[in-house]
C-alpha cells in the first residue's frame, strides 16, 4: 500500500459523520471516499454537504497517481498558490484529527513538492507542527528568509515543549535511579539493600533446616551524591534521514544536561562534526545549528568524541546513525572497539523515533554488533531504558524487532 493510499484510508477511517441506522450505506460511502468517484469504483454512491466537501480536500492531495499521472476524474491539486494550500490546510483540520491532519501534511510535501510554501510565515502559522515538519524545517534552514525564521522558531518550539513535557519527567526519574543503584556499597541501611542482589551473594549461607539465608554481606544501593557521576556523549548523524532523530535527540540532551549528575555533551556530523554542547540549554538553539543533509563520516565523529573521554569507566557514548559510511570504515571500528577496551559504554542506535528501524548499512551493524555494540532502533519512550542500562552497565533492553 502507498504512502497516499494509507492517508487516504486513515482520514477516511476516522472522518465524516456514520450514519449508524445504516451500516451497508456507510461502507459504501467510506469505499466512495478512498476510491475517489471514478466511474470505475463501483460504489454508486453519491456525496453531498460535508463529505462533499471532505472528498474535495482528499483530492487535492491524493487525486494524482504516482509520478505525477493525472486521475480521470479526481485530480484538483493545490497548485502552487499559498494561498489555495493555506485554505486546504484549513479545511483538513476542519474534517479530520490532529493525527491524521500530520500524515496528510507529510503527504502533501512529499507528493506534491510543497516545501518551499513551508518558506512563508502564513504558510507555517497554518499547518499542525509535528517531527516530522521540523525535520522538513531544519532542511530549509539555509533556504528561510528572515521574516519567516522567527516563525519557524516558534513552530519548532512548540514541537519541543511538547516533546519535553513527554519525555522529560520519566527519564529524569528513570535515569536518577539508575544513578543511585549504579553507585552500590556494602554496608547498607535496611531501606538502601539491594535484595535480589544480596539473596544471589549468599546462596551458600542457606540453612535448610529454617528454610531461610542467614546473609554475612549486605549489597545496597548508594545514595548519588550532586557530583557528576556519569559522562554522556550523544553522537548524531546529521544526514537527511536521521531528521525526526535529531529532533527526539536533541530534546533528550537538553533533559540529560539539566541532571547534574550527568556530565552531558551532544555532538552532531555529516562528513563535519559540529560540538554543540554549549546551546543545551535551549534544544531549539540546537536544532537550529544542525544542517540536515549531506554525507557521513562516522569515523571522523567518533575520533572527536574519544578525545573528550577523561573517564572511560564512567562514559556511555551512544552513536545515533543509520551507519551509511562515507569515511574509514576499520578506522570507525578500531574506534570502537578501543573504546569499549577502555572502559566505555558504547551504545548504538538505528533511529531514535516512533518509525521503526530504518534502511541501514548491515555490514557495518553486524561488524558493530561482533565488537558487543549490538544496532537497534530504539522509541524515545525506550530511550531512558537504555540509558539507564548502559550506566548500570548491565545488557540493553533490545526490542524483539530489532
Amino acid at each position: 500500500m502507498t504512502t497516499g493510499t494509507t492517508g487516504v484510508t486513515e482520514a477516511v477511517a476516522v472522518g465524516g459523520v456514520a450514519d449508524p441506522g445504516d451500516p451497508g450505506q456507510e461502507r459504501l460511502r467510506r469505499w466512495r471516499l478512498v476510491l475517489g468517484g471514478d466511474a470505475a469504483d463501483g460504489t454508486g454512491c453519491e456525496l453531498s454537504g460535508q463529505d462533499a466537501a471532505m472528498d474535495g480536500t482528499l483530492a487535492a492531495l491524493y487525486g494524482r497517481g504516482d509520478k505525477g499521472r493525472a486521475a480521470k476524474d479526481r485530480s484538483a491539486g493545490l497548485g502552487a498558490s499559498a494561498p489555495s494550500v493555506a485554505r486546504w490546510l484549513g479545511d483538513i483540520r476542519t474534517y479530520f484529527p490532529s493525527s491524521v491532519v500530520q500524515v496528510m501534511q507529510r503527504d502533501a510535501i512529499d507528493r506534491l513538492g510543497l516545501s518551499a510554501l513551508l518558506l512563508e510565515p502564513e504558510m507555517l502559522e497554518a499547518v499542525e507542527a509535528d517531527v516530522h515538519l521540523v525535520g522538513t524545517l531544519l532542511s530549509l534552514n539555509k533556504a528561510m528568509p528572515e521574516t519567516t525564521k522567527e516563525t519557524a522558531r516558534a513552530v519548532v518550539r512548540k514541537v519541543v515543549q511538547d516533546l519535553e513535557k513527554r519525555l522529560a519527567s520519566r527519564t529524569r526519574a528513570t535515569l536518577t535511579g539508575a544513578l543511585d543503584r549504579s553507585a552500590r556499597i556494602n554496608r547498607p541501611r535496611h531501606h538502601d539493600i539491594d535484595w535480589n542482589r544480596t539473596i544471589a551473594a549468599n546462596l551458600k549461607h542457606y540453612l535448610p533446616e529454617y528454610r531461610t539465608i542467614v546473609p554475612e554481606r549486605l549489597i545496597g544501593y548508594g545514595r548519588a551524591s550532586q557530583s557528576v557521576k556519569k559522562e554522556v556523549i550523544l553522537c548524531i548523524d546529521q544526514s537527511g534521514s536521521m531528521a525526526a532523530s535529531v529532533v527526539y535527540a536533541s530534546v533528550f540532551g537538553a533533559v540529560l544536561a539539566s541532571m547534574r549528575s550527568i556530565n552531558t555533551r551532544l555532538v552532531v556530523f555529516d562528513t563535519a562534526v559540529v560540538d554543540l554542547t554549549d546551546q543545551l540549554d535551549d534544544p531549539v538553539d540546537v536544532l537550529f545549528g544542525t544542517q540536515l543533509g549531506g554525507g557521513t563520516d562516522i569515523n571522523r565523529a567518533l575520533a572527536y568524541c574519544q578525545s573528550q573521554i577523561t573517564r572511560p569507566a564512567e562514559t556511555v557514548v551512544v552513536l545515533i546513525s543509520d551507519l551509511y559510511e562515507g569515511g574509514i570504515r576499520n578506522e570507525m571500528l578500531k574506534r570502537v572497539a578501543a573504546m569499549k577496551a577502555s572502559g566505555v559504554q558504547f551504545v548504538t542506535l538505528l533511529a531514535l523515533s516512533d518509525e521503526g528501524t530504518p534502511a541501514y548499512d548491515r555490514e557495518h551493524a553486524s561488524a558493530l554488533a561482533a565488537l558487543g555494540a549490538p544496532a537497534f532502533a530504539c522509541t524515545p519512550d525506550l530511550f531512558p531504558e537504555v540509558m539507564a542500562a548502559a550506566i548500570e552497565k548491565r545488557p540493553l533492553p533490545i526490542p524483539d524487532t530489532a
